[in-house]
């Protein structure tokens, strides 16, 4: 659900020492305010919480988009989207579960930018499945050089991934094709300089994080189960191939030809489906 706020956001015209500027004038809240906040929203539908929950964390967005430059788009637009994810999950906050909001956001505005890279780095036609999307967002941090992977490291990233050792190989091809280097302004800002991997996120979560996370992932994992269970067996069976399987996914003409119907027709099977199950599924969260 969005909301009609007047927020900073980031633009081409405003620079981003600009924005950060702003962002930074708003305070940090308190428990107490931010628990007060949120009950607010979520008892009121008031807006005016909802607007002070958000600016409070628009550093945490713009801290967590920084680590995501090494994939060569602007960072105005990286901070956007995390602002979407942050607004999301402003929405979804319960401050009766006990969790910071710093720690619940941290997932939708990850998830967000996480989505956003995806769609537009051209390079990245492989990362189709959950674990090939896990491969691409990890393999620049996990090698310990610059050069090409020895066949052990391989091994232990495709062990470590659950992934196959082939798509590791195709990953740091696609992704060496394209070594990232800084954007050049033309000018000496006078900040340090960096290599490409020293972009990257720093993977390892702080305990607050994992805490969130792994209270989000159960949230999820109850919320689709039961949104499965919705559905009957045909239109379940369509889900899971088209989307819930690591090995691959099945096309439409493929179902079609196991249910001796139209790819049409399995579309809007699968198309009805999704819908009723992103209805269960928010009901849960």
């Amino acid at each position: 659900m969005s909301y009609s706020l007047s927020l900073p956001m980031p633009s081409a015209v405003e620079s981003i020492d600009r924005y950060m500027q702003t962002i930074r004038s708003f305070p940090v809240l308190s428990a107490e305010e931010e628990y007060d906040y949120a009950t607010r929203l979520q008892r009121d539908n008031d807006l005016e919480a909802a607007k002070q929950l958000i600016l409070s964390h628009l550093r945490l967005v713009a801290s967590i988009a920084r680590g995501y430059s090494g994939y060569g788009l602007p960072q105005a637009d990286l901070i956007q989207e995390g602002n979407i994810g942050l607004m999301k999950a402003v929405r979804r906050f319960d401050p009766e579960r006990g969790v910071r909001l710093v720690s619940f956001a941290v997932h939708w505005i990850k998830a967000e930018i996480h989505e956003f890279i995806l769609r537009n780095w051209r390079l990245v036609k492989v990362a189709t499945t959950k674990a090939q999307r896990k491969l691409f967002f990890n393999l620049r941090s996990m090698k310990t050089h610059s050069g090409s992977l020895h066949p052990d490291e391989v091994l232990e990233i495709a062990r470590e991934l659950k992934v196959k050792p082939e798509e590791v190989i195709e990953m740091e091809s696609r992704m060496g094709g394209q070594d990232i280097a800084l954007e050049s302004h033309g000018e000496d800002d006078g900040e340090e300089s960096w290599s490409p991997i020293a972009y990257l996120e720093d993977h390892r979560p702080e305990p607050s994080e994992m805490l969130a996370e792994q209270q989000i992932e159960v949230l999820q994992t109850v919320g689709l189960e039961t949104a499965l269970n919705s559905l009957d067996d045909r239109s379940r069976r369509i889900v899971e191939a088209r989307w819930l399987k690591d090995d691959g996914s099945a096309t439409l003409h493929e179902l079609a030809a196991e249910y001796g119907v139209s790819a049409e027709r399995i579309r809007q099977i699968e198309q009805k489906a999704m819908q009723k199950m992103k209805g269960i599924i928010g009901a849960t969260m």
